[in-house]
């Protein structure tokens, strides 16, 4: 229920307080009513005067009667402090202690909730009733997560794996409930190497857990410092710190190590027992019993010098627990142990030195560190600058005197102090010896004291050889020429190479490179190249293949070298014309030395085996060759009326020796060409004439026109037609345009000369014609022969006669085309020429195989220019249509 007051505080905080009012009744809500029950729900922490039910409004009680109705609180009890009551309304409000939730319900748990209960008496007697009153306090988020400690830590063992999980045991409290409570953690600071997760038990708290993500190390960081955040669930969320000091753990990962690996201690013979030699250090990163350290002698250690020397197990201080002879000169080693737990014992070296005053020349005493045998030491070329060869040790000196040692000789040695101890020098290389420039050198150590007194010590190297040489070629690139058509198994060449290391460091044999065609073999210990078959120029002519020569040393060393091999040309082919023989088709007439046609010719051959001439066997009057290009010439136009086919022999000779040749057959076909008129060879003259009868009866043959044509094909075929009439009587005479006969057309009336001018024309192009005049008298008799010859034309202007018109001649009324009546013809001439054509091919194949072998030096038959006039005349036609 809700006053005014009440919702005026709770929009002037800006938030929305759901009050809520449950109302239970044991029985019917009347008047007579003695017992009720009322459920309020209000928020902690409201302040004085916050309207939380109204006690007679929600019982429906009238407060107008009278006497009137008074609410009372039954006895006081703690929770009354909390609420004042309205006696007369029955209003309850918030008093002046404010509501702590947490205070309040210290002792419950989120389950049961936080609850105050009232108990009012509604007043006088005749009203009386019970009112039970229950009100729920709500939680709000008043409260920030808390930890119980300001500094949390938590222990990780420096080997615990990734994601390894470790709990934090002291996480935050928040006295409120539900999502006010905390949510969650995270770090300020993670390192890299931490995460947090939270787990939830059964009762519902939340348990943060460190999760390692990288490997820790202790001796690199022993411990993290950062902060850790709780946070609820509130809107803002509150928040709760504690410093989180992560302690890596050691575990005995470390060993002891000295700090030097060996201590040199000098002693002198009059040195008191107790005397304190050196204090031996070692240290162990780990901590705590892992880092305890226990010095020992070694096992090694003799009890003579256990007996003369004191070791502290736990401090490590050696000290002199024997007496020193004076008069002895000793070193002392002693190997003392750094012990730890679970640990394999570190070593160092106690070098003692016990040093004595002697008197008389100083001592050398050598000690070789490469192989000696008798007094020579051995050294391999392959240490490098600075080896160690040999200590030299100067005994009976005086402490306090000064030695000079120096080396004598030459090479690359020098004698250095050696810097750990005195008169202790170390003889050593000063740079790479070399096997191959020099095997053996010789020495003197010389040492001088103060007192004059000289020592020489001879020192002999010998310098052992190592396989550091690889075999070399003299020529990296080797050239080797070969004529082809070898014999199997030619020799080639010999290849050669040093090594110059020792013994089998130094023997070399010889291999094909990989790339190497397996006609080739190299025989391993000579080195010598022979090829197994015959080699063919033209097939190859360079072969490039690599060869290796390698030591029998350890690691074995090779080189390579590239064989190149040319292979000679021979003259082993012969010229070859691209064709077995060739055909030219040139028209009649064509001017002198014009290009027939070419020929082509090869030979596989190179240089001058592969030159190749070119000569004309028959026909050398008529015809040319161009050697260089091939091509052939007439030197004179060519009339194909004389001579219609010509056939050259053409031999090609190489230049080689001996020389080789071979022959084809040119055939050269001459094109007819529209250069010759149609002969008329009857009437043989235009002054001849002919009777003819006057009863001659029409369609009577009278006489015919009979012409030849020299040339060949269209132009060799003739068409005859009369263009000029001198006749009494037009149109008497008719004449067939093919065969030129002449016949009569119309009965003839008149007596006397019919004169007939022809033109005889072929079909070429140009077109070219003749004129013929034929003369017919019409009588029963000649008797007057005289007077016929005064009546013949001496000549005639035919430019403006009479030509005849076009439907003369057949009956049909048309001239028909001469062109495709003649085509059937031509056809047939063309196939009996082509079949003439391929048995003269056929017979120079057959001729230029037998040819092929080597040419002599002249040949044996020589072959006309001409045709047999026999072939042509036994079939003209054919010849002439070509």
């Amino acid at each position: 229920m809700w006053n005014t007051k009440r919702g005026t505080w709770l929009h002037s905080k800006g938030e929305f307080w759901g009050l809520f009012v449950l109302l239970l009744y044991t029985s019917p809500l009347s008047c007579s009513s003695n017992f009720s029950h009322l459920i309020y729900k209000i928020k902690e922490g409201l302040p004085k005067g916050t309207l939380i039910g109204a006690i007679s409004a929600d019982l429906k009680l009238d407060l107008s009667v009278n006497p009137p109705r008074s609410f009372n609180l039954e006895q006081k009890t703690t929770s009354q402090q909390y609420v004042s009551l309205n006696n007369t309304t029955g209003e309850l409000f918030t008093s002046a202690v404010e509501i702590d939730r947490e205070a309040l319900c210290a002792e419950s748990h989120e389950g049961q909730g936080c609850v105050i209960f009232l108990d009012v008496l509604i007043l006088p007697q005749q009203y009386f009733q019970l009112v039970k009153i229950k009100i729920i306090i709500e939680d709000v988020n008043d409260n920030r997560p808390h930890f119980p400690v300001d500094e949390i830590r938590v222990s990780v063992p420096e080997n615990a794996p990734v994601n390894a999980r470790f709990a934090v045991e002291q996480s935050a409290v928040d006295p409120d409930i539900g999502i006010h409570s905390v949510q969650t953690y995270w770090l300020v600071n993670d390192y890299g190497v931490f995460t947090l997760d939270v787990e939830e038990n059964e009762g519902g708290e939340l348990t943060p857990f460190l999760i390692i993500t990288e490997s820790l190390d202790r001796e690199t960081q022993a411990e993290y410092v950062t902060d850790i955040i709780a946070e609820d669930g509130g809107s803002p969320p509150l928040l709760g710190t504690a410093t989180l000091r992560i302690i890596i753990t050691d575990v005995n990962d470390n060993c002891p190590k000295f700090t030097e690996s060996q201590v040199n201690v000098t002693l002198y013979g009059n040195a008191t027992k107790g005397m304190q030699l050196a204090r031996l250090q070692a240290y162990d990163p780990d901590e705590g019993a892992n880092a305890l350290i226990t010095y020992t002698f070694s096992e090694r250690v003799t009890q003579e010098s256990k007996n003369l020397f004191n070791l502290d197990t736990n401090t490590g201080v050696l000290k002199l627990a024997g007496k020193i002879d004076n008069n002895t000169w000793k070193l002392y080693k002693l190997i003392v142990l750094a012990n730890g737990p679970t640990c394999i014992p570190e070593v160092t070296t106690v070098t003692v030195h016990v040093i004595r005053q002697l008197s008389g020349p100083p001592v050398v005493v050598p000690r070789y560190i490469a192989f000696e045998k008798d007094g020579v030491v051995s050294i391999s070329e392959s240490e490098p600058p600075f080896s160690p060869i040999a200590f030299f040790t100067i005994k009976n000196t005086e402490p306090q005197q000064k030695i000079e040692c120096l080396l004598e000789g030459t090479g690359p040695f020098r004698l250095v102090p050696y810097e750990r101890f005195k008169n202790e020098y170390l003889l050593e290389t000063t740079e790479v010896l070399d096997y191959e420039q020099q095997q053996d050198y010789e020495m003197v150590v010389v040492v001088r004291n103060p007192h004059g007194l000289v020592v020489n010590t001879v020192v002999k190297v010998h310098v052992m050889d190592v396989n550091d040489n690889a075999p070399v070629f003299k020529q990296s690139f080797i050239d080797v020429a070969v004529e082809e058509n070898n014999p199997p198994n030619t020799f080639l060449a010999q290849l050669r190479a040093t090594d110059a290391d020792s013994e089998s460091r130094g023997e070399v044999y010889y291999l094909l490179g990989a790339d190497a065609p397996t006609i080739f073999d190299l025989d391993r210990s000579t080195g010598v190249l022979t090829v197994s078959t015959s080699l063919d120029r033209e097939e190859k002519e360079t072969y490039r293949f690599m060869v290796r020569a390698v030591d029998r040393g350890t690691p074995r060393k090779e080189s390579i070298a590239t064989v190149i091999i040319t292979v000679q040309d021979r003259n082993d082919n012969s010229p070859r014309f691209i064709n077995k023989d060739f055909t030219f088709f040139v028209p009649e007439n064509f001017p002198g030395f014009g290009e027939i046609g070419v020929l082509t010719v090869t030979d596989a051959d190179a240089g001058e085996n592969g030159w190749v001439a070119l000569s004309i066997l028959n026909g050398s009057d008529i015809f040319v060759i161009d050697t260089g290009r091939g091509a052939l010439r007439a030197k004179t136009p060519l009339d194909r009326e004389q001579q219609g086919t010509y056939y050259v022999w053409i031999e090609a000779i190489d230049g080689g020796e001996p020389a080789l040749s071979c022959i084809t057959m040119v055939t050269v076909l001459l094109l007819d060409v529209n250069d010759n008129p149609p002969t008329v060879l009857f009437p043989q003259s235009n002054q001849s004439y002919m009777l003819v009868l006057p009863n001659t009866l029409p369609g009577t043959s009278i006489t015919e026109v009979y012409a030849v044509d020299r040339d060949t094909g269209m132009n060799a075929v003739i068409a005859y037609s009369i263009i000029k009439r001198t006749d009494g009587e037009p149109g008497s005479f008719d004449i067939d345009p093919y065969t030129g006969n002449i016949t009569l057309r119309k009965a003839l009336n008149n007596r006397g000369l019919y004169s007939l001018w022809v033109k005889v024309r072929d079909h070429g192009q140009p077109e070219l014609y003749s004129t013929v005049l034929v003369n017919l008298f019409v009588n029963e008799t000649v008797s007057n022969e005289t007077l016929i010859q005064s009546l013949l034309p001496r000549s005639v202007d035919i430019t403006h006669g009479e030509l005849p018109p076009d439907k003369e001649g057949r009956k049909g009324g048309q001239v028909p085309n001469l062109c495709s009546e003649y085509q059937v013809l031509l056809l047939a001439l063309t196939a009996t020429c082509l079949g003439l054509f391929l048995t003269v091919v056929s017979l120079v194949t057959y001729i230029c195989c037998k040819k092929r072998k080597p040419k002599k030096k002249r040949l044996d038959i020589e072959i006309p220019l001409k045709l047999n006039h026999e072939m042509v005349d036994k079939n003209p036609m054919e010849i002439s249509n070509i």
